[in-house]
């Protein structure tokens, strides 16, 4: 008979494995693999799965590796860094990458901006927001920069740190065992660990599996977005007020940009790929002078996506014994504020701290939540504020609202 720790090697002599006791496999012991084995040598200890390895997940992931965690990710995608046009990291964002010492690397590869440009209806100037610099005085206040290098950078400084990340699978099944989860993962593997974090998006699988529930609410609005050129001119976020819907261009490197419109009073609906590009130059076609360069830079490649408009935002406690959800999983906003992207990095790196804080997991997650409840829930109410005032054209109470949002973001998380 084996004890539950002791190890073997495999028939070709290389892998170890591991044997420990199981009341459910025949004779009472099962084996297990090396990462299985890893995770559960630190039974009771400071372990952690994560759910997703979006944003939010891989900043979790990095954050708690380094307050001493043993971290593995979950995520049901491929290896290949997920493809898309892009993304705002506001102020927010980059003071919370700042601490991890990742500001300067997103700012290397993306495009440093601090102004948001408005645009009224018939193409005249509506007014220039500088947004606040929370990094310091010499350097940008937000960056645009490419998704697949943005997961390319938060993938690569989790790794470094020690995170296991498995691609393929997802959480199925989730029990509180006394002071340990029991994570039961889609290729029937289990983990009993410290914590689990579902960071796994607007639809999130682990929030159900915890037992919270939350709308999604569709705000009648479709997002269109490409990637085209970046214009000489485009050296901050530009937006421009339609007769019917809104558009805009965000850089994201010297040479890259990507332009989205914002189309109002729509159903959910699917449109056929060989349709995207040929139908965003259609709504691109009402708005005046600068737009209309910006029209004829839209190819018929296939960096043209249509999203519908969807936030969440999960009411009381965002957590479930030892198991949690953060990102848009708790709080998804919807684009307007270019800020989802800072919530996200906001709620990993807060987690870790708050973890850190407390002696048990419970009392650090319920910290945790409740330090994020009103800043979050702020960001998401006002986004739905700004969706509204442009389904009414009332663009010009729009920009204040943004503006102020802006600022009160800017406060310590």
């Amino acid at each position: 008979m084996f004890l539950s720790d002791d190890l073997l090697l495999t028939t070709d002599s290389r892998r170890p494995i591991r044997i420990r006791q199981n009341a459910d496999a025949p004779y009472g012991f099962e084996e297990i693999g090396v990462l299985e084995a890893y995770m559960d040598s630190y039974r009771g200890a400071r372990t952690a799965v994560i759910v997703g390895a979006g944003v939010a997940g891989l900043t979790a992931a990095t954050a708690l590796a380094r307050s001493g965690w043993q971290v593995e990710i979950a995520e049901i995608g491929p290896p290949e860094a997920p493809s898309g046009w892009g993304l705002c990291l506001t102020g927010p964002s980059l003071r919370a990458l700042d601490e991890l010492g990742l500001s300067g690397a997103c700012l290397a590869e993306g495009y440093g901006m601090s102004t948001i440009t408005y645009v009224d209806v018939n193409g005249e100037p509506a007014g220039e927001v500088r947004l606040p610099r929370l990094i310091g005085a010499r350097r940008p206040a937000m960056v645009g920069i490419a998704r697949p290098v943005l997961h390319r950078i938060l993938h690569a400084e989790a790794e470094r740190c020690g995170v296991a990340v498995r691609h393929g699978v997802t959480v199925a099944a989730v029990d509180q065992e006394g002071e340990l989860v029991r994570v039961r993962l889609s290729d029937g593997t289990v983990r009993r660990v410290a914590l689990l974090v579902g960071a796994d998006g607007i639809r999130s699988s682990t929030r159900g599996l915890l037992g919270l529930e939350t709308s999604l609410d569709f705000h009648g609005q479709m997002v269109w977005r490409a990637l085209v050129p970046r214009r000489p001119w485009a050296t901050g976020i530009h937006q421009f007020a339609g007769k019917a819907h809104t558009a805009g261009l965000v850089p994201l490197s010297d040479r890259q940009a990507y332009v989205f419109l914002t189309e109002n009073a729509v159903e959910q609906s699917v449109l056929p790929d060989a349709e995207l590009a040929p139908r965003l130059r259609q709504l691109l076609e009402t708005f005046p002078g600068r737009v209309q360069e910006i029209r004829s830079l839209v190819s018929e490649s296939e960096s043209v996506v249509r999203r519908p408009v969807f936030t969440a935002l999960l009411e009381g406690a965002w957590n479930r014994g030892n198991g949690v959800v953060i990102g848009d999983a708790a709080h998804a906003p919807a684009p307007q504020m270019a800020s989802g992207a800072a919530l996200a990095v906001e709620d990993g790196l807060v987690l870790a701290q708050e973890l850190g804080r407390h002696v048990s997991v419970g009392a650090g997650l319920r910290a945790f939540v409740s330090r994020r409840t009103q800043r979050c829930r702020t960001l998401v109410e006002t986004s739905v504020a700004i969706v509204g005032r442009e389904q009414a054209q009332r663009h010009h109470e729009a920009y204040p609202l943004a503006d102020s949002c802006h600022r009160l973001m800017a406060e310590p998380a």
